[in-house]
Order: structure tokens, then sequence, then C-alpha cells
């Protein structure tokens, strides 16, 4: 059995890209997943101890050539020397956009972060975490515009795959980066900025890694704020047909999360931006949902909220409201697979009833339903390019096949509202169907030609989705 998963996930990843359909591109996680679980115990890290698998368990990498480069110097150096490689981060992807067959570079070791206050930025190194990146820059009295419910993400990782945070007026966090510094094909350091390379520099920064190495971004922040979160509970999905964007755009940052029964959400997350020390409004109903009389984790009254960050309305740090979770503990429940799907704000409604239609397929393998919004960007492959959107994201228990399953289902409800998958999440919208939502991939393409002419950072998940 152990030998022929190992075969299935090796011939996978050599499978010429022509011949995948989206049935293949579901295997391929599949047979990564299943020979990790027989492998956990297999010395792995040849070159490097970084783990072979991703954060959660769920997908397994299909090389053991990892270098861990310190410095700029030395990411040029491994770049030059090396024929084909993928930068990885904190490997909080969930499907193979960071995985290689040959070697991957780590960028963990390049934290630097360097505060301009003069100019509003900060310049960081790609592999600092979101997470200790705010608290550096909260000490000099700054902060970033949002943050997604993990700070543990990389920046670069983040940056590169769209990551966001929610609320109605705030963009991904890719939105605001101000220049890019990358190691390309050539060997050489490139920089893109948002003030002098306009005609590229909206497809060079959510770039899923095509372009080159990311070594240091330098991203706006704004004074440093403060954030007070409030719960409520069991919110009618009956509200939303004519209250969404009411609903949404009630606090600085909302979530609603929902597990599909009862038409309703069970839980709606307010993240108040308040002034130093003040606690926000706290009706004792928001749209007939009722207050939280607890601290809630977003998967149940019954899980352990610890890890958790703090509500019932107590201000704090802007870094330590805007994320659901913690630095210092585990994030969301752990062992997981995520799937994520963006769809145009206006239709949101429709596409949430559209998915309802599912609840009794969906709900025995769920963990949790996120529904958060994005405001519209002009990132080329961001999933909200153009368009204000909602996305609505699954947190599914470890359940590799059923999972796989449910995919092209749900897809199949979203497709009137031209879905877009988070691109380091599991989905399997064919390549042909991607191209119609991202009305720039062919000028994308150029752009990675222009960088990586001979492939040397193309993997089988960018032949399979996007080049």
């Amino acid at each position: 059995m152990r030998e022929e998963l190992e075969k299935n996930g090796e011939e996978l990843v050599r499978e010429d890209s022509a011949a995948l359909d989206r049935r293949s591109f579901l295997r391929l996680g599949t047979a990564a997943a299943a020979v990790s679980a027989l492998d956990q115990n297999r010395a792995y890290g040849q070159t490097s101890s970084v783990p072979r698998e991703n954060w959660s368990g769920t997908y397994h990498f299909h090389t053991d050539h990892v270098f861990q480069p310190q410095d700029v110097a030395a990411v040029v150096e491994e770049v030059r020397s090396t024929a084909k490689l993928r930068a990885l981060g904190t490997r909080h992807s969930f499907n193979g956009i960071a995985d290689s067959s040959s070697a991957q570079i780590s960028m963990l070791g390049l934290k630097n972060v360097d505060v301009n206050a003069g100019d509003h930025t900060v310049r960081a190194g790609a592999g600092v975490r979101l997470g200790d990146l705010a608290i550096e820059i909260d000490k000099q009295g700054w902060a970033l515009h949002n943050l997604p419910s993990l700070p543990h993400i990389s920046l670069a990782g983040c940056i590169s795959t769209g990551t966001h945070g929610s609320g109605i007026h705030n963009g991904n966090m890719s939105t605001a980066v101000r220049e890019i510094e990358f190691v390309g094909a050539d060997g050489k350091l490139h920089k893109l900025s948002r003030a002098h390379d306009p005609a590229t520099f909206p497809g060079a920064v959510v770039a899923l890694g095509a372009l080159g190495v990311i070594t240091n971004l330098t991203v706006d922040v704004q004074p440093r704020f403060e954030v007070a979160q409030v719960v409520y509970e069991n919110l009618s999905f009956d509200k939303l047909e004519s209250h969404l964007a009411e609903i949404m755009g009630a606090a600085y940052s909302v979530s609603l999360f929902t597990h599909w029964q009862d038409n309703k959400a069970t839980q709606v997350w307010l993240k108040h931006r308040v002034t130093e020390g003040a606690k926000p409004p706290m009706p004792t109903t928001f749209y007939g949902a009722t207050l939280a009389d607890k601290k809630l984790h977003p998967v149940g009254r019954e899980a352990d909220a610890t890890p958790c960050t703090e509500q019932g309305g107590t201000p704090g740090p802007w870094y330590e409201r805007l994320p659901h979770f913690n630095l210092a503990f585990t994030p969301s429940v752990g062992h997981e697979i995520q799937t994520e799907y963006f769809v145009p704000l206006e239709k949101g409604y429709e596409a949430i009833r559209a998915v309802e239609t599912l609840r009794d397929r969906i709900t025995p393998h769920l963990l949790v339903t996120e529904l958060r919004t994005i405001a519209a960007d002009d990132l080329w492959l961001s999933m909200a390019y153009e368009r204000p959107s909602l996305a609505i994201h699954f947190t599914w228990k470890p359940e590799e096949a059923a999972v796989h399953e449910l995919i092209p289902l749900i897809e199949a409800k979203l497709a009137p509202f031209e879905p877009r998958p988070h691109w380091a999440k599991v989905f399997s919208i064919p390549k042909e169907q991607l191209e119609r939502s991202y009305v720039r991939s062919k000028q994308f393409r150029s752009l990675v030609e222009t960088y990586d002419p001979a492939g040397k950072f193309t993997n089988e998940f960018l032949r399979q989705v996007i080049l």
C-alpha cells in the first residue's frame, strides 16, 4: 500500500499538466497527504530541518532538499546554483503552491524589520511572521491596516497569495505593498514599486512565487490604533437578504461563522476600531443576534477559546484583536484542511444560499465556515481584483477523501457567481475557468516569462492553474 501511494504521488508530480483534469488536481493533494500519514516518522531534511509537511499535517512536500539562507547574498547564491526551486515560508498553504520535486528555499531566516517613519513604511524580510512584524512596528507607534485570522503567516507568503483579513473598506494584505524586492531566475536582485513601475507592479505583488524569490517587502503603515472585539450569537440568514452590506460594514472588521444548519450564522465577530482605552457600543442584540455571555472559539461554544484573541469589548492593540488567534498558540484547530472562494459582494447573499443547499453534505465534514468581506483592488491575481468581494471560507476536518468529493459540488453551486479560489487552499476549478475569472492572466504569463523564461520557479501547481 505504502509503495503504491508513493508511486502515485511521484507520478502525479511528474504528470504533464495538459493531461491533468480537475480530479487529478484533487488526487495530487490526497496522495501526498496519504504518504505523509504513513511517513510522519521518517527522517527528512538531508540539507535542512524544515518539516516536510504543511503546518496542519495535511499536505506533504515532494522534496527533501531545502536551503535555509540567512541573508540576501545567500539567497542569490542558492538561486544561481540551483536549476529548479520554490520559495517556502511558514508552510500555511494547503495545496502544492510551494511544493517542488527538486528543491525548496526556506525564507524564514530573513526577518529584518526597518521602519521609515517619515515615509510611513516598513521594509521587512520575506520570512518575518506577521505577528512578529506587528509587535515590532507597534513598539515604534505604527500599525498595518489589517491582519488575517492567523498572525503566524510569513509576510512574503501572505502577500504572494492575496491573503486577507476582513472589512468592507479593507483591501487584502497585498494592497499595502509599496515595493517588492526579489531574486529573479537570472540570479540578480530586482525591485518593482508602485510609484516607478505602474505597468507591471500590479502583476508582481500577488505573483504566487512565479517571478522569483522575494527577499524584502516595503509596506505602508499607519499610526497604531486600538481595537475592541464584540461577539454575538445566532444571526438569522434571513437578515442577510436585505442587510448583508450593513452587517458586514458594522465594524472595522466583521466575520460571520456558520455550520450551515438552522438558517443562521452561529457567531458574529465585530472588531471595532476605537480610541485608546474606549469600549465600543455593546447593545444586547445585533440584527436579532444576542450578545455572547462568554469568550468563544469560532468552531463553537464547546471549544476551548483560550487561543482566541480577547473579546467582550475590551480594547487592546490592533495586532491583538484583528486576528482571531493569538500568536503564542496553535491557530484554529491545527489538523485541518482549508478551502475558500471569493464571489462578488453584491451577489453574496445568493451565493450563501446556493452553498446552503449542500448543508447536509457539508456539515458532517466541517469544522466551521467563515464569511468575510474584502475591498476591491487592482492586483492582477488578487481574488478581489476589481470587485468588492465576499469570501466563503471552509475549515474542514482532516478527511481528505470526503473533502475532495465535496469541493466540486460546492464549486458547481458557486459557478454562476464566478468564484475565485484562494490560491493557497484546496480547490479544483480548472485553468480554463480561472482564465475567465482573471482577465489579466495573459499579461501575468508575459510578466513571468520576462523574469523566469525557463521556468526555474515553476512547479506543477502553477502549470495546472495559470502558466
